[in-house]
């Protein structure tokens, strides 16, 4: 989940100019508001003022999330970026309240609302340009980087250069005699950004929660584990985002006679191919044989310890080789021994085996005794 240096150095870019343009804009706005008598440019400047302390999160964010694993955080400090999206979120809300409340207090005091100084409409017009730019330039960045937090601060802009419209729309109604309209359209603006900021906050909240993917890339997941070779069925499939990357976990169903190793394989490839097709940090594989999926039916079974003190008691010493599959069946043995013997003694003690082994568990056995010479 960490990012290259080169994705590291043009998030913080991004931000950077984010932050120099803001700092401008916010500046120009709450000054010339002042001086030409417009509620609505103030409220526009103070949300530009805010938009420093999202960026400050941003660069927070930035500097911490692409850390790699530590004791503290084993699956990496991915969840910065979903945290400083639900920051920027409630920083919008509470914004966009704000400005709601300052402006309808003022409608509903009834207080004397002139008409603001012509200056105020170039000032928001300025800034409707300077946020619809800005919020290209950043949305750009965050595609490109698939970084949830840099295109939510995108968003951000956007609704900035939505707000500073509304602005300048509401400050050349009131240039046309319409003296209310500059605190209507703050109220406008700041519902506006109070809708902005719920939209960031529940998708962080979401994420912060595990929330699963969208069952659409479920499917898709799906579908990449059973192109890998051996895989018989996926279920207990189960995902959550960790800031823009999934972390998933799963079972595969395979041959129950695969050997250990063979099954390992077949999780790493189904874990490298998840990886390399699916945005997933992390991959876990947990490998059935069979449709084996009843854990007390499972555990009736006999462990390994007692079934070799079975097997040396039958055979009066341990056998070359003793392998077992433990299936939704019952249990089954495969026995070899490096010394001939005729086929009726042969069945004789595969019965025997059968026999007393059948008295440890309440579950089929099943016996194959393999008896040749050795070259």
């Amino acid at each position: 989940m960490v990012r290259s240096t080169e994705e590291q150095r043009q998030a913080l870019r991004s931000t950077w100019v984010s932050v120099w343009v803001n700092l401008f804009l916010a500046s120009a706005q709450v000054v010339i508001g002042v001086y030409a008598r417009s509620q609505a440019l103030i409220a526009d400047g103070l949300h530009s003022l805010s938009d420093l302390v999202a960026d400050g999160v941003v660069l927070f964010a930035a500097r911490h999330s692409h850390a790699e694993a530590d004791d503290n955080h084993p699956y990496g400090h991915a969840r910065f970026e979903t945290a400083a999206s639900l920051a920027i979120g409630l920083i919008l809300v509470g914004t966009g309240v704000g400005m709601v409340w300052a402006a309808g207090l003022k409608l509903h005091g009834g207080e004397s609302l002139g008409a603001v100084h012509p200056l105020a409409l170039v000032a928001a017009l300025l800034t409707l340009a300077a946020k619809e730019g800005l919020f290209r330039y950043m949305r750009r960045i965050g595609e490109r980087l698939k970084s949830s937090m840099l295109i939510a601060n995108a968003w951000h802009a956007r609704a900035d250069a939505a707000s500073s419209l509304v602005v300048a729309v509401g400050i050349a109604a009131n240039l046309a005699g319409w003296h209310s309209m500059d605190a209507v359209a703050a109220i406008i603006v700041g519902f506006m950004i109070v809708k902005t900021g719920w939209s960031f906050s529940v998708d962080a909240f979401h994420s912060l929660t595990d929330h699963a993917l969208d069952p659409q890339e479920i499917t898709r997941i799906r579908q990449t584990v059973r192109t890998v070779g051996g895989v018989r069925g996926v279920h207990k499939l189960r995902t959550r985002r960790m800031g823009d990357w999934a972390v998933v976990d799963m079972h595969v169903e395979v041959d129950p006679h695969l050997s250990v190793s063979e099954g390992h394989y077949i999780a790493e490839q189904i874990a490298a191919r998840v990886k390399e097709a699916h945005r997933v940090a992390e991959c876990t594989v947990h490998v059935d044989p069979g449709t084996v999926r009843h854990l007390p039916h499972l555990l009736a079974l006999p462990p390994r310890a007692q079934v070799q003190a079975c097997v040396l008691q039958v055979l009066g010493r341990a056998p070359d080789a003793l392998r077992l599959h433990y299936l939704e069946s019952g249990l089954e043995l495969e026995v070899e021994l490096a010394t001939a013997m005729p086929a009726a003694e042969r069945l004789q003690v595969r019965l025997a085996l059968q026999a007393a082994l059948g008295a440890l568990t309440t579950q089929p056995v099943r016996v194959t005794l393999q008896a040749h010479e050795k070259d």
